[in-house]
């Protein structure tokens, strides 16, 4: 749901540049994952080989503890808007990445303790997002649309096809509840931060690693966001279904890179 000043500001369709605000979503989405991600890559292995990293008992809760942190970030970065305005992008991610080093210096115990406070962190940079587009983050529709964005496969992933399939979740899951949301999320959650808690857990070492976890992860989920919250406003400036915008952008995303 759009604010009432954004409403007042939409684009007229016939000067919008539908083709050039796709070639740039899509740029803007291979562009996530980028240098850094890499380098954790290069550092890290595979995603797999992170995930075995971890204690079997930690590998079995992860997906309720995910649950569960996404519970709690939603009420915690909703109630910090009554105290504290939106900030910029780079604020959020040097506030992570100062938490993911204090949540590696001493390895998975701290790592475990410092995981739902990042996890509230990137949903409030990412409610700031949807606002800087135009929605209302009081809007329940917005609400859920912020969770959806943490379906993205995940800054170590590479495989398009899953990533690009968050941006359609919301029409699968059209009457839903926000508690059967982040019951779908939550899985796809919880292996992403399987991979940043692994990351962490050699103490001291962890906190480097942390540290670049952290503030490639804020990155990432930032840039997602403003891809699923353009493509919203685009379809309602557009007069057109989101599920067509999505199917172009998916093209683009797969298909050859456009320059320019």
């Amino acid at each position: 749901m759009l604010t009432e000043q954004a409403l007042a500001e939409l684009v007229d369709p016939s000067a919008l540049d539908l083709e050039a605000e796709l070639d740039q979503l899509a740029r803007r989405y291979r562009g996530a994952s980028g240098p850094v991600i890499e380098l954790l890559n290069l550092l890290g292995g595979s995603a797999e080989n992170l995930l075995d990293r971890l204690p079997e008992k930690v590998r079995i809760q992860l997906d309720s503890a995910t649950e569960a942190a996404l519970f709690a970030a939603m009420r915690a970065a909703h109630k910090s808007r009554d105290v504290v305005s939106d900030q910029p992008g780079w604020f959020h991610g040097a506030l992570t990445t100062v938490m993911g080093a204090a949540g590696g210096m001493g390895g998975l115990p701290t790592a475990l303790a410092e995981l739902p406070l990042t996890t509230t962190v990137l949903l409030r940079d990412i409610q700031g997002v949807a606002v800087s587009h135009g929605f209302d983050p009081d809007a329940e529709s917005v609400q859920f649309d912020c969770v959806q964005v943490f379906a993205s496969a995940g800054p170590l992933a590479h495989d398009d096809g899953a990533d690009m399939a968050f941006l359609a979740t919301r029409m699968a899951l059209r009457g839903a509840s926000m508690q059967a949301l982040i019951a779908k999320v939550a899985p796809r959650l919880a292996h992403v931060l399987g991979q940043k808690l692994a990351a962490q857990s050699v103490p001291v070492l962890g906190a480097v690693a942390g540290a670049a976890t952290n503030y490639a992860y804020a990155s990432y989920y930032r840039d997602m966001a403003h891809v699923h919250f353009r493509l919203r406003r685009l379809a309602i400036e557009a007069d057109t279904r989101p599920e067509e915008l999505v199917a172009e952008l998916k093209r683009r995303v797969t298909g050859p890179v456009v320059t320019g």
